[in-house]
């Protein structure tokens, strides 16, 4: 017979589930993997190259372990295939390369790259991608004002790599420093105008360029209600502050180009109608074409406001001497090196900047022109087209699986084309985005979007849930 309770039918209560220890270390390998490509040279100047590059290979040996073992969902027909041929075409330059030796060194580090930005992709969510990125970009920003505050505050002048102070009585090129003590060089009234500083990496354009990427990543944290949003504003202010003071026109520029985009996605996530949008794309188009007149015709003035000359700090002589050299191999290239290894008797005082020899074109379709060839710009120009097609519909469009057509935008969906904006900006001025987390950033973002085109929803957006026991759901 049944008998009265007043107690309910139910599950006893239990603790919240939590996510296994497992993917916790899982999430902090993937963050240190990226805190290694955005810190890039500065363990070079802190370790040493040789040190460094045992870091990087063992640390793609341990990727290729952990991912035989975790065996994470893929798409495997859904891979970054131009991303993918351009290393492919890279490696194979070997065969016909004027500098072997460079071209097995750099494009090992590709591969290790290309590696690592597949792994991160294929284990993690979205969200878990975007909070790793937020983490990774912590570290640097914190370690290059802790830096030159250290240098400021006990060496009181120049460092150069490997914590080595100048040698009495020697003078030195600024360049070759690791930091020139910039920061509080007369005191704190110097804190906001004492000269250019340059963080963790030796060199201020690198570190104006993670700041600006930190800025970003924390701003879209921010949109997608991530917890602990006030650290969050501070650590935009601190990255704003390592931005101003890297003063970096490039990156300036860069910035101002992310904001145009911004706008337009949030302008084009109005559109009601197909002709809504095509309206807004006509006016966009107007805009941009005005837009580049306006600065082509007046880039002197551009220039000068931001303190460059026209010869772009002397970008445009390091230019011509790259193109001279790609016009000799224009289809095939000369072989692969990203970057120029000085140790290389082919670049040691090819071209020489402030007594120092250049490892860079400072472009990187000239750089990628004049290694790879015009199959391999046409493989890297793909690989952008795609990416920023891909990501740019991955922001506009709302997220669809089924009838229901009024779910809102993820605010994570803005991230894609802002990196792909600032890098292509950036690539104009500098070779960054051939290496490190210019390379991996890209790849790991197109492979991601094709691999989970909605937040939350796919194979590659399930790992927590399925952990948890639950069923997972779109986010």
């Amino acid at each position: 017979m049944a008998v009265l309770s007043k107690h309910p039918v139910g599950a006893v209560p239990g603790p919240p589930a939590r996510e296994r220890t497992g993917h916790l270390m899982l999430r902090a390998w993937c963050i240190f993997v990226l805190f290694l490509a955005f810190s890039g040279v500065a363990w070079i100047n802190a370790i040493g190259a040789v040190a460094s590059g045992i870091l990087t290979i063992a640390t793609g040996v341990v990727t290729v372990v952990l991912w035989v073992r975790v065996r994470p969902p893929v798409q495997w027909r859904r891979l970054p295939w131009f991303a993918s041929a351009y290393v492919v075409w890279a490696g194979i330059s070997i065969i016909w390369s004027h500098w072997p030796g460079t071209t097995a060194l750099t494009w090992l580090l590709l591969a290790i790259t290309t590696l690592q930005a597949l792994f991160v992709g294929a284990v993690l969510t979205w969200r878990e991608v975007v909070a790793a990125l937020a983490s990774a970009l912590k570290w640097c920003v914190g370690l290059s004002l802790a830096f030159e505050i250290a240098v400021s505050v006990f060496v009181r002048g120049p460092l150069l790599p490997e914590f080595m102070p100048p040698a009495p009585g020697s003078t030195y090129d600024p360049i070759v420093f690791w930091s020139r003590g910039n920061l509080m060089r007369h005191g704190w009234e110097s804190l906001f105008d004492g000269g250019r500083i340059q963080g963790i990496y030796g060199n201020a354009n690198p570190l104006a360029a993670v700041c600006l990427v930190a800025i970003i990543v924390f701003a879209v944290r921010i949109a997608a209600r991530a917890p602990r949003r006030p650290l969050l504003i501070a650590w935009i202010v601190v990255a704003a502050f390592l931005l101003y003071r890297a003063d970096s026109a490039t990156v300036y520029l860069a910035a101002a180009c992310c904001a145009a985009v911004l706008a337009a996605v949030l302008v084009m996530r109005t559109a009601r109608t197909p002709g809504d949008r095509t309206r807004r794309y006509v006016l966009f188009t107007g805009v941009a074409i005005v837009g580049i007149l306006g600065a082509w015709l007046m880039r002197d003035n551009v220039l000068s406001a931001l303190g460059r000359s026209s010869e772009l700090t002397g970008r445009t002589g390091i230019w011509q001497g790259v193109i001279g050299r790609a016009v000799e191999h224009p289809v095939i290239g000369w072989g692969f090196a990203t970057p120029w290894l000085p140790s290389d008797p082919a670049f040691d005082r090819w071209i020489v900047d402030h007594g120092q020899s250049v490892m860079q074109a400072h472009n990187m379709w000239i750089d990628a022109w004049m290694q790879v060839g015009i199959i391999g710009v046409l493989l890297l120009a793909g690989h952008y087209l795609t990416g920023i097609w891909r990501s740019w519909f991955f922001a506009v469009d709302r997220p669809r699986w089924d009838l229901t057509a009024g779910r809102p935008y993820s605010a994570l969906s803005v991230l894609p084309p802002l990196i792909f904006t600032m890098l292509l900006v950036q690539g104009f001025a500098e070779s960054e985005p051939l290496l490190l987390w210019g390379w991996m950033l890209p790849v790991l973002l197109v492979f991601k979007i094709k691999q989970a085109p909605i937040v939350g929803v796919g194979p590659g957006e399930q790992p927590v849930q399925l952990e948890r026991g639950e069923q997972p759901t779109p986010a």
